[in-house]
């Protein structure tokens, strides 16, 4: 057998055991939760800070295949927060301990305030006249 399927079972068995972890972590969404107030700028911040731009891309953009796009319009604070708690795929776990409440709520206010991409047309450089 390849060297590399003790690598793919390795990977399959984490992730399992993750999983099975996260289920533990955190409650499932309550429906119609509200987002609590945040700082915008602080959750930037932290949105750097975590590494979040790491596979969201530096304004929640989405990165491909790493990461799906969070803003401009992310999903509803009660699901982005549980991703958070108990991801599903190949997210790390960001518990309370890691990532306070609080911080969470400002990332949420940061991807909020995000604009939403210019359309081409409204773009010169992609229009010469």
């Amino acid at each position: 057998m390849p060297r590399y399927s003790t690598l793919l079972f390795a990977a399959a068995t984490c992730a399992a055991i993750s999983g099975a972890v996260a289920q533990t972590v955190a409650p499932a969404p309550t429906a119609g939760a509200v987002a609590p107030a945040g700082d915008a700028k602080l959750g930037r911040q932290t949105f750097q800070r975590v590494g979040c731009y790491q596979c969201h891309g530096t304004s929640g953009e989405g990165a491909g295949q790493f990461g799906p796009k969070l803003a401009p319009d992310p999903l509803p604070f009660d699901v982005f927060a549980h991703q958070l708690r108990a991801p599903r795929a190949m997210m790390p776990i960001y518990t309370a301990k890691i990532l306070p409440d609080a911080e969470v709520a400002n990332i949420y206010a940061y991807l909020r305030s995000v604009p939403p991409a210019r359309k081409a047309a409204d773009i010169p450089l992609l229009n010469p006249k």
